[in-house]
């Protein structure tokens, strides 16, 4: 089954990773690696109320990291793996601007 992480920042500048030969992340580790960025790059909740859902986390973390972070290689492919290890659908579509995350 075909993976893939999709990342637009704008109309023009898409960033996207093919998971099929990427080690798999385990679901905590990729929990923790998306807390842990989630801090160190000082993400805000999306919510009035404090509580931060697991894609929430995912459009933040990607939101707050943009073009600079998203072009290292090898810190976009551990942000792929994270993703797909906590949001578990094959292909996940990050889409910034929309503030969406689709499947």
């Amino acid at each position: 089954m075909h993976r893939e992480v999709t990342v637009t920042l704008a109309q023009n500048l898409e960033f996207r990773f093919d998971l099929e030969h990427a080690e798999p992340m385990a679901n905590e580790e990729a929990r923790r690696w998306l807390d842990d960025e989630f801090i160190r790059l000082e993400c805000e909740p999306l919510r009035a109320s404090g509580k931060v859902l697991l894609a929430d986390k995912v459009l933040t973390v990607a939101t707050a990291a943009g073009a600079p972070l998203l072009s290292d290689a090898v810190w976009f492919a551990q942000f792929a793996r994270a993703t797909y290890a906590v949001l578990v659908k094959p292909i996940i579509h990050v889409d910034v601007p929309a503030m969406t995350i689709s499947y």
